[in-house]
């Protein structure tokens, strides 16, 4: 299903919408969302609240500001927020923790994006307030991008849930590919998302939506994220036409990611021979394929696999990252394994 004669790994985020979006986008009944008139931004949001068992959503332009407007409203100026040291929220969303939120991270060591209950405990601060910043929340990352797509098992949510019931901290998952957990884990989704009071998830990762993510949560926790939502520049009128993509994002697409699983599965096997890279095959849990290098670097690597057609991610300068999504086939998944192979010999 290559794409002007590319196979492109590099993102879930590279997937054009669907046949039926585009159809659903025309179609698209609109009215001005800022005033809260647009129907099919509406009906997205109730979609989307009951789809992850909360009170209510908001639609944002992308997972950023989703969880930029979450951090503004569960911290506050000069308070803290636990999070894991490799999270997105940290390491890729232009600082909002601090440069909007204006709140401060305490950044975790763990293990596969699940940081020690013990770690987090000791690290909440609610003494000493004339010296040390209050924690206010929890946040953590579902999957995990850095860590290969890992998935955060329930039963540690709830170790986490309930200790941040016992400090009366807020609980945000920023769960950009959280469908992919869920489908990872044989559960419906809610089985993760019970455990936090708010979470954002992309309808543009794994989904095929053109745009926008989700914010879902309490009733008064949305009522006051559609205000942040305005002050960052993310209200906007006739949004129906993509929410419409987003509706079938939630209602099929979600069905038919264990498609992305079997293929990077199947990927990881056909060059688990090749010496000159590695594969923790063990640890390859949804549609993430981390390929660590030991003959080149990855600007060459990548460079000489984009020369037969085939496109991946540089996560360091000897591990590539790379992603099978709905606009990836097997066709797609055999170049890129004869290709990778043509590249290490």
């Amino acid at each position: 299903m290559s794409y002007n004669g590319f196979s492109d790994f590099r993102s879930d985020t590279v997937t054009r919408p669907t046949p039926e979006m585009r159809k659903a986008m025309y179609e698209a009944e609109v009215g001005d969302d800022v005033f809260a008139d647009d129907p099919t931004i509406n009906k997205l949001e109730e979609i989307a609240a009951e789809k992850v068992g909360k009170e209510a959503a908001l639609f944002v332009p992308s997972g950023t500001m989703g969880n930029t407007i979450a951090m503004v409203l569960c911290s506050g100026e000069g308070k803290e927020v636990i999070m894991e040291d490799k999270c997105h929220i940290l390491n890729f969303e232009a600082g909002n923790i601090s440069r909007i939120a204006k709140a401060l991270p305490r950044a975790l060591p763990s293990e596969r994006g699940e940081i020690p209950i013990p770690l987090i405990r000791e690290n909440i601060h609610m003494a000493l307030r004339d010296h040390m910043p209050q924690t206010r929340a929890i946040t953590l990352e579902n999957t995990h991008n850095t860590w290969g797509g890992a998935v955060l098992k329930p039963s540690y949510l709830k170790q986490v849930w309930d200790l941040s019931r016992e400090y009366n901290l807020h609980m945000h998952l920023d769960g950009a590919r959280v469908f992919n957990a869920a489908t990872a884990l044989g559960k419906d989704v809610k089985e993760i998302t019970r455990y936090f009071d708010s979470l954002m998830f992309c309808l543009s990762k794994a989904l095929c939506a053109p745009i926008g993510s989700i914010l879902a949560g309490s009733k008064e926790f949305i009522k006051e994220a559609r205000i942040v939502r305005k002050y960052l520049g993310g209200g906007m009128r006739q949004a129906g036409i993509v929410a419409a993509a987003g509706i079938i994002a939630i209602q099929k697409m979600t069905l038919r990611l264990h498609e992305d699983h079997r293929r990077v599965k199947a990927l990881a096997e056909k060059i688990a021979d090749i010496e000159a890279i590695a594969i923790d095959h063990e640890h390859i849990e949804t549609n993430f394929l981390m390929v660590q290098l030991k003959t080149m670097d990855s600007s060459t690597f990548l460079q000489k696999l984009e020369e037969k057609k085939v496109l991946a991610l540089p996560f360091n300068k000897s591990l590539v990252r790379i992603v099978t999504h709905n606009d990836i086939d097997d066709e797609d998944v055999e170049r890129a394994a004869l290709a990778i192979r043509s590249v290490c010999s």
